[in-house]
């Protein structure tokens, strides 16, 4: 990873969707998956939770993952609708933090985005009680086969438990690693109808 010169406010684009797809376009040339992020959730109580998932989709109106309704993200998310998430990227020294209010998307959105989805993972999607405990991998697998069977000929139908979530950002943080550890940390922050840049300390 080159050292990069230091991150200006000068550098940034007032919108910050705008700065996140610029880097996002960026790493998308430099790593494997740049859509992974770690989601983080909270119990009404303050417990804390973090899993990575893939943000498939980010425009205006937010930043779209998917995940199993019944899970221990969207039961924390249904008591507590907000969310962080953090991307980071490694092979650029790069990462963006973003937190705000979290929803459910349509369930129109969620099933167009499903019919995309290759038949292994829908069938898998199908078989898993997400982070319920399960007996077994084997358990697992020959649910997915039974699936696999009861729909040979037939198209997958859209699980009624697994949708999409919108977080709609509040912050962005845009993070520059730099080796002496003097890291550049600027943040947009709502200013009224538009932003403001603020410099953390790293």
């Amino acid at each position: 990873m080159a050292e990069r010169p230091p991150l200006l406010e000068s550098d940034l684009v007032l919108d910050p969707l705008e700065q996140f797809r610029a880097w996002y376009e960026e790493a998308g040339r430099a790593v494997e998956a740049p859509e992974a992020a770690a989601v983080a959730t909270a119990t009404p109580d303050g417990e804390p939770s973090v899993r990575m998932v893939l943000v498939k989709g980010f425009d205006e109106r937010g930043f779209v993952f998917n995940t199993n309704y019944e899970s221990r993200k969207a039961r924390e998310l249904e008591a507590n609708p907000r969310a962080a998430l953090l991307f980071y990227w490694e092979a650029l020294g790069r990462q963006v933090r973003i937190e705000g209010p979290c929803e459910q998307t349509s369930p129109e959105e969620t099933e167009r985005y499903i019919l995309t989805r290759p038949r292994a993972s829908r069938l898998s999607a199908l078989a898993s009680r997400q982070s319920e405990v399960v007996e077994s991998r084997d358990a697992l697998e020959a649910r997915v086969a039974e699936l696999a069977e009861e729909y040979r000929d037939r198209e997958l139908p859209v699980p009624g438990n697994w949708g999409s979530y919108r977080v709609r950002p509040e912050s962005f943080e845009f993070w520059q690693h730099h080796d002496d550890r003097l890291h550049d940390r600027l943040r947009y922050a709502p200013d009224g109808g538009g932003w403001r840049i603020e410099r953390l300390a790293p």
